[in-house]
């Protein structure tokens, strides 16, 4: 236990103290952002997943360097150091679609941004690799247990299609729900923390990767919520997926990872009706609600919440984190009934 407690107040002060040198790092070389639903249209520093992944990382290597000088080294530790190197990978991919993005943008007269990033069929390729550490080690296990469908054995299916399905599918779809201050980190929060539990509770030794990543976002929330000082950018989104695939793949948690997924699955959906061309910014009105640009035309979840009322960007966000809430909710007061 000592040993878990160490890797998340590791993973959770790198990311305190490392976010405000990374807020005025990205100012200086132009990696920004503007902050679409605000009156004056702030240009911010883009890319804050850079510190949530360095602080998972280092959280991680910790618990493992621990583990391994106390205990020695077991199965465990060789799956988490194979999920640290697909996270690496993810990252980097987003990284270099944040880099692309700031290299093109394009400022309209009324502060209109347009972002020019990766093309849509390069995403998915550039984060298959990840798929392959995960893949090496043979993790998870070819029996799968799927809502309404039950267990089911998919044999070798199962590392050579099933977990760079996962991984690549994971990551591109956390990437499309995003674009409010606080909404990525504040749903990240709660399914990692949803999924830590939960493994806790099925004494799954994976629940470290979980609460370490848990930690990382509560410390980078503090610079992300409204009004936010850094914007997450595509290297926090797909590092998310990336974390969530590659922790429910090793865990074997393959149930609770897609109901916990829904809103993103929902969003993919919703997105595909676009041609993945839409987007889930809105407009803002002068009494701060955020109005849907599609008018009555549904393309993301955001849009569905921009057309039920007047809110506010504070307001959207409050309402997909506490959506996300009620299915961690949910599911853990079934498995405990």
């Amino acid at each position: 236990m000592i040993t878990i407690i160490a890797g998340v107040l590791v993973s959770f002060f790198v990311t305190w103290f490392l976010t405000p040198f990374l807020i005025n790092y990205f100012k200086n070389v132009g990696i920004v952002g503007i902050d679409q639903h605000k009156k004056d249209k702030p240009i911010l520093p883009s890319s804050g997943g850079i510190s949530v992944a360095i602080g998972i990382l280092c959280g991680l290597l910790t618990f493992v360097g621990l583990e391994t000088f106390l205990f020695g080294i077991s199965g465990d530790i060789l799956s988490l150091l194979a999920i640290t190197s697909s996270i690496l990978i993810v990252t980097l991919v987003g990284l270099f679609d944040d880099l692309n993005v700031a290299s093109k943008r394009v400022i309209v007269k009324d502060m209109k941004e347009i972002r020019i990033g990766l093309p849509q069929w390069a995403k998915p390729l550039l984060t298959l690799p990840a798929a392959i550490p995960l893949m090496v080690i043979s993790a998870g296990n070819s029996h799968i247990n799927l809502p309404l469908i039950g267990l089911i054995d998919v044999g070798i299916l199962y590392p050579l299609v099933l977990i760079p399905i996962g991984i690549v599918g994971a990551s591109n779809a956390v990437n499309m729900l995003g674009g409010f201050n606080g909404v990525e980190a504040g749903m990240g929060i709660f399914y990692m923390l949803g999924l830590g539990m939960f493994a806790l509770l099925t004494h799954n030794d994976i629940a470290v990767l979980f609460f370490i990543a848990t930690a990382a976002l509560l410390a980078f929330i503090r610079f992300n919520w409204y009004p936010a000082r850094i914007l997450p950018g595509d290297s926090m989104t797909y590092l998310l997926g990336s974390v969530l695939a590659a922790g429910v793949i090793v865990g074997n948690m393959e149930r609770f990872g897609i109901i916990l997924m829904l809103p993103f699955l929902v969003e993919f959906v919703l997105k595909l009706r676009s041609g993945f061309k839409a987007t889930s910014l809105g407009k803002l009105r002068k009494d701060g609600a955020i109005e849907n640009i599609y008018g009555s035309k549904i393309y993301s979840l955001t849009h569905i919440v921009m057309n039920i009322g007047r809110f506010g960007e504070r307001s959207i966000t409050v309402i997909l984190v506490s959506l996300e809430i009620l299915l961690v909710l949910i599911v853990l007061g079934v498995y405990l009934l």
